[in-house]
């Protein structure tokens, strides 16, 4: 019995933590941290935990010029541009509506790839996009949508990392490294991001060290690094338990779950615009998301 329900267990959890991701983010910047340098720690905690998950698995990190070629790539792609322009973005925009932007990940991923013609046309699924793209119009577009219209170049800065996110996608689904693992992959994706965010963030003036003992933006951090990977590793289990199109869903729960945790955190309330933005980015991404394994058209 238990063993039927895990796998439902793991995606309340993993969307709550995610979903959770948003309004943790929100509190570690208006406390003080630098967009740069709150990436970059999140990589180095999450990366450093990854790290000691596979050493204590006896499964050390393959870091052969291929490997390290691939962990810079998908590092800069999945981790540090998004994470900045998500952060920079953070300051500016409610939780709920950070978290409604994510959603945007499947619905460009499957865009990218009709456009690399990796997919087959599927006017469902091209209808999703469409749905995607007046959800992020009715946040743009309306006077009354966003609680300041000079926060709308944040909204589309916000985007950003959605579109890198999904453009990871494909480069993970087309470049394969024999007998690497999605452990490993995170644990050197955010590894390549760290070491790429320090001369950027130094450089910048962002880089802050932590303070002992440990304030809200180094406990905001933690917990940035806690979420990614607790849940990418629930994620993973999920996929080897349930499969991948079951695992997929946990988008609906992430987007509800980061709207709840800013009304609950801070207290957010929204107009109606926003509302309907969600409920039609949720269907979107039903549109979007394959009805059954391999679907391609």
């Amino acid at each position: 019995m238990l063993a039927r329900c895990l796998p439902w267990i793991f995606m309340l959890c993993m969307g709550m933590l995610w979903g959770g991701s948003f309004s943790v983010a929100k509190i570690a910047i208006n406390a003080g941290g630098t967009p740069m340098g709150v990436a970059f720690w999140q990589a180095v905690i999450a990366s450093a935990l990854l790290l000691t998950y596979t050493l204590l698995r006896r499964r050390p990190m393959s870091l052969g010029v291929e490997q390290l070629r691939f962990y810079i790539v998908v590092g800069l792609m999945g981790i540090a541009i998004p994470g900045v322009c998500f952060y920079l973005a953070t300051p500016h925009l409610p939780a709920g509506i950070l978290a409604i932007t994510v959603t945007l990940v499947p619905i460009l991923t499957y865009c990218l790839a009709l456009s690399l013609r990796l997919e087959q046309i599927s006017w469902r699924r091209v209808t999703g996009i469409i749905f995607g793209a007046c959800a992020i119009l009715l946040l743009v577009a309306p006077e009354s949508s966003l609680p300041n219209r000079s926060d709308v170049p944040w909204l589309l800065l916000a985007c950003v990392s959605p579109l890198c996110l999904a453009a990871q996608n494909i480069l993970l689904a087309r470049w394969h490294i024999a007998g690497l693992g999605p452990i490993r992959t995170a644990c050197g994706m955010n590894l390549a991001a760290a070491v790429i965010l320090l001369p950027v963030t130094a450089v910048n003036g962002d880089l802050f060290l932590p303070a002992f003992p440990f304030g809200t933006i180094e406990w905001g951090v933690v917990g940035l690094a806690l979420i990614a990977t607790i849940a990418y590793t629930m994620f993973v289990m999920t996929i080897d338990r349930a499969g991948p199109l079951f695992a997929s869903q946990v988008g609906y729960v992430v987007t509800l779950a980061g709207v709840f945790w800013g009304m609950l955190l801070f207290g957010e309330s929204h107009s109606a615009w926003v509302w309907v933005s969600l409920a039609t980015m949720l269907a979107g991404l039903a549109l979007v998301t394959p009805r059954k394994t391999g679907e391609t058209g």
